[in-house]
């Protein structure tokens, strides 16, 4: 038991350390997008707010679809940096089940896939993302708020905390992205 304390202390320093959502417990199993379309959600969508992540430094970020093949999507994210760089990464989304066409699992440069859950999307202005990973007595949770425009109305950002809220995430931990036409401009 003694080693299991320690494993988990120290993961949860590291987990910590890298600005990760790191919580106590299993991942919630939350409803997905009814009859999710992954045709209609091809195109760009511009990053709102989201958990932060170890993995994403930048703002003005977008995420773009594309169709590879059959319950294949092709994923380009980009940001800006700091220093003024744009930093993109490609790779991909599966659908894990057919049946569940919203439960997708995106990887990148060979990296394990990881959970990417479609909860809602009109497909044509808004989309909420929530992936969690289960690592013993801890899991750490992502979410995305993405729009087809740099902007999303506060009602709707609303409307899409309370859904997370229903399923335990802490949206209050959710930082905004900046996506100023001026600020972002180098992405164009």
């Amino acid at each position: 038991m003694k080693a299991m304390q320690v494993i988990s202390l120290t993961l949860l320093s590291v987990l910590a350390a890298s600005a990760q959502v790191l919580k106590f417990g299993k991942c919630p199993k939350p409803a997905v997008q009814a009859n999710f379309d992954a045709t209609r959600y091809i195109g760009k969508w511009y990053e709102i707010m989201k958990l932060p992540t170890s993995f994403q430094k930048g703002e003005c970020g977008t995420a773009t679809y594309s169709q590879k093949s059959p319950g294949v999507l092709g994923v380009l994210n980009s940001e800006l940096l700091d220093d003024g760089s744009i930093n993109s990464i490609v790779g991909s989304a599966k659908v894990k089940n057919p049946s569940e066409p919203a439960k997708l699992q995106v990887s990148f440069n060979g990296s394990p896939p990881g959970p990417y859950w479609v909860l809602s999307s009109d497909y044509e202005g808004h989309s909420l993302v929530y992936g969690c990973v289960d690592y013993g007595l801890f899991r750490i949770e992502l979410s995305w708020i993405l729009s087809r425009e740099p902007t999303l109305s506060e009602e709707t950002v609303e409307e899409l905390h309370s859904i997370l809220s229903s399923i335990g995430v802490n949206v209050d931990k959710m930082v905004p992205t900046i996506q100023d036409e001026t600020y972002c401009s180098a992405m164009q």
